[in-house]
């Protein structure tokens, strides 16, 4: 067990170097495409089962498959250490899933969901302003402002307000709120919150996640998986792609640059989920959406220069 766990840790600290290596915007491009698939692996889990369901096993799947490779580390970590990075993982992961796809399951339009989820780099903007008192510049603001209005280009044809109660409304925005939190926390203790590493954390954001969302799945029912290809593609698609991926490009993102940074390039990601809906459910894909998607990305450039300044 010795001897696996080194192999483990030692092809840990491998990807890490390699991660470190890679050109930011690189990352930020594989984070966008990563990050926009969770959207369209909700949007396909409709079908076959409860997305609580679905959000449970992929929290399930994901700590088995990162086990092997951070038991040694979570053996060494103090507790106080990994209650920190435990509670930064329910707000970021637990938190934000919950809001965006429960207000979805009751009734929410799955656009205007999109888009309150999407407000996170103002969120952050406010967050970092109001509550740290960092001052953000007047680039940086412009950008911010010029990339949200890309997003209502690109949403407006699929904003709808739906048959909701009143108060789902708030779920994705409280959502969003949650993941801006727990990433301002995480940025803020600096070195404290990344002794562990990229994948003991996830691996932590994933093991509490999936407790919390077994009191919410298992109220609605049983938990056991259900037994259908539709069923096992929506977890392997979620964790692989969206939790490995999107989660874990999303902290290496964040211990590279900033969170107001990072949050901006999200700006992308409802651009690119129309672009994986047209190509997987056949939707359609509109000039409008082109558009501003490419208004998107003149606003993320204005925060860069703007923080580079």
């Amino acid at each position: 067990m010795n001897t696996i766990a080194r192999v483990a840790s030692s092809r840990r600290r491998a990807l890490a170097q390699w991660l470190n290596y890679l050109p930011l915007p690189l990352l930020e491009a594989a984070l966008v495409v990563s990050w926009s698939s969770g959207f369209i692996g909700a949007r396909f889990s409709i079908d076959h089962a409860s997305p609580m369901l679905v959000v449970f096993w992929r929290c399930v799947l994901v700590t088995l498959i990162l086990l092997p490779f951070v038991a040694r580390s979570l053996r060494r970590a103090s507790p106080a250490v990994l209650l920190e990075n435990a509670s930064i993982g329910l707000l970021a992961m637990a938190g934000y899933l919950y809001g965006v796809v429960q207000g979805i399951a009751l009734g929410v339009p799955a656009g205007l969901a999109a888009l309150l989820a999407d407000l996170l780099p103002i969120g952050m903007a406010l967050l970092t302003t109001l509550v740290l008192r960092q001052r953000l510049g007047r680039r940086v603001w412009l950008g911010l402002a010029v990339g949200l209005s890309g997003v209502l280009l690109v949403t407006w044809d699929a904003l709808a307000w739906g048959g909701a109660p009143p108060w789902a409304y708030g779920l994705p925005l409280l959502g969003m709120l949650s993941l801006a939190i727990a990433t301002l926390w995480k940025r803020q203790r600096g070195a404290a919150a990344n002794a562990l590493g990229l994948l003991p954390n996830l691996w932590l954001q994933c093991g509490i996640s999936g407790i919390a969302f077994a009191f919410v799945a298992g109220s609605e029912g049983s938990l056991l998986p259900v037994v259908n290809s539709g069923f096992a593609l929506s977890v392997l698609w979620t964790a692989g792609l969206a939790t490995l991926g999107g989660y874990g490009l999303y902290w290496v993102c964040v211990n590279r640059s900033s969170p107001t940074r990072v949050a901006s390039v999200l700006y992308l990601s409802p651009g690119v989920t129309l672009l994986w809906a047209w190509v997987m459910f056949d939707e359609p894909l509109s000039a409008w959406m082109v558009l501003g998607t490419a208004v998107s990305a003149v606003g993320i450039g204005l925060v860069v220069r703007g923080e580079s300044r």
